[in-house]
């Protein structure tokens, strides 16, 4: 793709998150870091963009990470994501947009809901293969038994995400969210 993508990093409590964004404002690939080659590297060949513009800011984009990072957590779901696989992956990250905040769910359960209850690997592997971190929600799925499992950005970051959910869907005051984040 002989194209251009905007970026920008943005200061988050848990160290700065990078999106890099299409001509469309689709997020393209992000993740907690300062490193916006890096994160080029991970989105598919197809739609890869030449080179890399840094902004000062996203617009939406970059104010919803800082919404999400404030407390905000469903901000992130109105956020184009655009991202390229096989049909299992594609519809895999849209069953991850569809993990509701301080809910999280096991890879199995992931696998069922992407409608292939016996592919734990394959669903475990839609997470790993996720270019757009926070924007699909990888961090929400965890191993039976409510262990992390892995994260391309760190289990500390992980834990720190499933906390900060948590704890913003106890503070909306939705009874039943709420229960579920004390889980």
């Amino acid at each position: 793709m002989n194209s251009t993508a905007d970026y920008a990093v943005v200061r988050t409590p848990i160290g700065p998150f990078t999106a890099l964004v299409d001509a469309d404002g689709a997020v393209l690939a992000s993740g907690w870091t300062g490193d916006a080659e890096g994160l080029r590297g991970l989105i598919h060949p197809a739609l890869r963009p030449a080179a890399l513009r840094e902004r000062d800011s996203l617009g939406a984009v970059s104010e919803a990470i800082v919404a999400f990072h404030d407390g905000e957590v469903g901000v992130i779901d109105a956020v184009p994501v655009r991202q390229l696989s096989g049909p299992f992956l594609l519809h895999a990250w849209d069953v991850l947009r569809t993990v509701p905040a301080g809910e999280p769910i096991t890879y199995t359960e992931f696998a069922g809901a992407a409608g292939r209850p016996a592919a734990t690997r394959a669903a475990a592997n839609a997470c790993a293969r996720n270019a757009a971190a926070l924007f699909v929600p990888c961090h929400r799925i965890l191993r039976i038994g409510g262990a992390l499992g892995g994260f391309r950005w760190g289990l500390e970051a992980k834990r720190w995400l499933l906390a900060h959910e948590a704890r913003a869907v106890a503070r909306s005051g939705a009874p039943e969210l709420a229960e579920a984040a004390r889980r």
